[in-house]
């Protein structure tokens, strides 16, 4: 079993994510139903709370780098060698995913917490499919193919915006690129004077934020160097859902992980939130289709999160806050066609979506129509 101290970071992990959690779920926060808004109903409110906690994450992080707490060469969201293939074959199949059960692996934290059983088999199937893609039988497709088609960086530099531009410059600007980056993030997001009077959704923004800064700090002065090696890390919910479901079934010592044990806190955070809005009831399938559509979202969100090196906070706010390259292409590529994402909900099935866009194509009536 770890010592005590090694248990610390999961102790810190336990509490971010039932913040986060709590917050989320206070807040009714989603991004599947951000987009949904936005593009739905012209409401961007929720979609600006993603973009604060991005820019409260970004200054918060650089901060730590500049002020020497959190070491770049050690955040393995900017390798050398960007895997760009993987990254965008992963974020289109998390998209699908995510479309399918209509929201990420984050958002199926925060429903179970709420008792919807739906997001219980959710979080089964996508932890199963997640580690099987890290660790188990699809680990050498990952890696032996998808990912060895990478794309260099010159001179060997970090896959980050700051090394790149310090190396083009040939000096450092991380403290203007951050501010620049956070600053404008900020501005956009409360710009929006809805926004600024809806509190519940600023606090949410803020406290994702913070919470993604309370990671790095946490798993980088809390780490036990004579346990397991430091390795900084925050809030993500792909592999460290996959590495939950191994810790509950083969080995519990890897509980203590912050990532694992905020798992489990955004549960518990999900849960006090809605119990004490007096929201909390069990929901389940309504027929077998919602169920197929559910379990084929959730391998999708898997399979696709670990290629693309994180879901919507991981890649989306977590490797944005190091301004890490793959940010742009993980959260851009599930987004280049969100309205068909959304079809997927509106149609009868994936299938049927296919067969109307094809159908527009061709200039014929959909035969199912």
């Amino acid at each position: 079993m770890p010592s005590l101290s090694a248990w610390m970071p999961a102790l810190s992990g336990l509490l971010v994510g039932g913040a986060v959690g709590f917050a989320v779920r206070h807040a009714k926060l989603c991004s599947f139903g951000a987009i949904e808004d936005a593009l739905m109903g012209g409401d961007s409110r929720r979609l600006r709370v993603f973009g604060l906690a991005l820019g409260i994450a970004i200054l918060g992080t650089q901060g730590l780098i500049l002020g020497h707490v959190l070491d770049p060469d050690l955040i393995s969201y900017t390798p050398s060698a960007l895997p760009l293939v993987a990254i965008v074959a992963g974020s289109l199949m998390f998209g699908i995913g995510m479309a399918m059960v209509g929201t990420c692996g984050f958002g199926s934290l925060v429903r179970l917490g709420t008792g919807d059983l739906r997001s219980l088999i959710v979080v089964i199937i996508l932890g199963a499919t997640a580690y099987a893609t890290l660790r188990g039988v699809l680990s050498g497709l990952r890696i032996g193919f998808l990912e060895s088609l990478s794309v260099a960086m010159p001179d060997g530099v970090h896959s980050d915006m700051v090394s790149l531009t310090s190396h083009a410059l040939s000096s450092d600007v991380r403290i203007w690129v951050a501010a620049i980056v956070g600053l404008t993030l900020c501005v956009l997001a409360l710009g929006d004077r809805r926004l600024r009077r809806a509190p519940r959704l600023l606090s949410a923004g803020i406290v994702l934020g913070v919470g993604i800064v309370a990671g790095w700090i946490a798993t980088t002065l809390l780490g036990d160097d004579f346990a397991t090696p430091v390795q900084p890390q925050s809030l993500t919910f792909v592999s460290t859902i996959g590495k939950a479901l191994y810790a509950s079934l083969l080995n519990v010592s890897n509980f203590a992980d912050f990532g694992v044990a905020s798992v489990f806190g955004v549960v518990i955070g999900s849960w006090f939130a809605a119990w004490r809005s007096a929201e909390l009831r069990w929901e389940a399938f309504d027929d077998d289709h919602e169920m197929r559509r559910h379990l084929g979202g959730a391998a999708l969100m898997g399979v696709g999160g670990i290629l693309a090196g994180g879901c919507t906070i991981g890649q989306g706010i977590t490797a944005g806050s190091a301004l890490a390259l793959s940010w742009p292409f993980a959260v851009g590529s599930p987004r280049c066609e969100p309205r068909q994402r959304i079809a997927v909900l509106v149609d009868s099935s994936p299938r049927d979506m296919v067969q109307r866009r094809w159908a527009n194509l061709m200039g014929r009536k959909n035969p199912s129509d």
